[in-house]
């Protein structure tokens, strides 16, 4: 399977103009397709795909204001107008949102094919370049493996990181036959059916006076001056602090899920639609759902373990985990609670994990099925759908 190797470098002066140059120039033919494909629908109802768009392409390379796009290599603007093609395909299954104009204090990125660089030795030799990327190796490739596609990416904060995506075979892990369930939370980030708690590190809130400060000053500099752009470059340095941060405890994590258990359950939860609240929305977002769930999903691919998603319907939280009684509602204050059937006392969210485990396996083994339906089914994983579902956690 494919796998991608993110390392960072350190480019010489010479390397990065050309880079920072081969970036803007992918960002303008980007934009400016983007903006030929709108316009061609909207005023004359006519579709521009791929090849249109490389056709102009080579008329831009012919305009006499435009001739800086001969001095970069090629395949990163190719790669871009594909890029596009693929943003429209998606756009038009309706799997993601109308594409939008790259911005240049976003960064930007340039993707190399084979045919754009050279690889010998472990080094690596983009198109244009003289020298070789000064890689900080941090990890080596694995054995045997060569690179198939380069992308060299430059954050807000400044940082080059260059991706190298390989061909290679990833052992699986030996099979356990532990499981667990998890339910997600803001408090606790998971709990587990094995009775444990991960709580939440808050990135987000840990460095929210720091980001506050140097956005304060950002506001009193002058726009356009040098200083608006180095105080920029110091907002983005602290996203960049909360966005690692966050993603190495999420790897870390899930990592540890991943070698621990062969069956991991989780809920598909609605998270686009959850941050809408906008009480939890920060807190949702910082609790970042949606890439915990990614991880597993493809570290389980690679090591051959199970993810299973339940219905998000699936009321785990109102489930008693002892008798399988619902109760009707059950508000985001309480915390623990007594089964008014058995009067067994549950923590809210282990039982609500337990609940998340025992559904996964019953969908994994004999396909029960845990959505709610407008008629009344026999078994204990039914629900009647009284109110809405009891998320997020806090």
């Amino acid at each position: 399977m494919q796998k991608a190797f993110k390392y960072r470098f350190y480019p010489t002066p010479e390397q990065e103009i050309l880079l920072r140059r081969t970036m803007g120039c992918a960002r303008l033919v980007y934009n400016r397709a983007l903006a030929a494909r709108t316009e061609g629908w909207y005023e004359r109802q006519e579709k521009i795909d791929y090849i249109k768009t490389s056709a102009m392409l080579t008329q831009w390379k012919k305009q006499e204001n435009l001739q800086f796009l001969n001095e970069v290599s090629s395949v990163p603007l190719q790669q871009g107008l594909r890029h596009l093609q693929k943003a429209f395909a998606n756009f038009w299954a309706g799997l993601a949102l109308y594409p939008n104009f790259k911005k240049k204090h976003n960064g930007g990125s340039a993707e190399f094919t084979k045919s754009a660089f050279k690889w010998k030795d472990g080094q690596v030799w983009l198109a244009k370049c003289q020298d070789a990327l000064p890689i900080h190796w941090s990890r080596q490739l694995p054995k045997g493996c060569e690179p198939s596609t380069i992308t060299v990416k430059l954050d807000a904060s400044g940082r080059f990181h260059a991706s190298l995506l390989v061909d290679t075979v990833v052992e699986p892990l030996p099979k356990t036959d532990k499981s667990i369930g998890l339910d997600v939370g803001i408090t606790s980030l998971i709990a587990t059916s094995n009775g444990d708690k991960i709580a939440n590190p808050r990135h987000f809130k840990r460095l929210r006076s720091k980001l506050r400060r140097v956005q304060k000053s950002l506001s009193r500099k002058q726009k356009g001056s040098n200083n608006r752009y180095k105080q920029r470059q110091l907002v983005a340095k602290v996203h960049s602090q909360i966005t690692d941060s966050r993603k190495d405890f999420l790897h870390k994590l899930t990592t540890q899920l991943v070698n621990e258990n062969q069956t991991i359950v989780v809920e598909d939860l609605a998270i686009t639609n959850m941050v809408k609240n906008h009480k939890l929305a920060l807190h949702i977002s910082d609790a970042s759902w949606g890439e915990l769930v990614r991880q597993l999903a493809y570290k389980c691919e690679w090591y051959g373990r199970e993810l299973i998603k339940i219905d998000r319907w699936f009321p785990s939280s109102k489930r008693c985990g002892n008798c399988g009684h619902i109760v009707d509602k059950m508000p985001l204050n309480v915390r623990q609670w007594d089964c008014p059937k058995c009067q067994v006392n549950h923590d809210r969210d282990i039982n609500a994990s337990k609940n998340i485990l025992a559904a996964g396996l019953a969908v994994s083994v004999c396909g029960a099925n845990i959505r709610p339906d407008n008629h009344k089914v026999k078994g204990q994983l039914q629900n009647t759908r009284k109110g809405k579902k009891q998320k997020p956690k806090s």
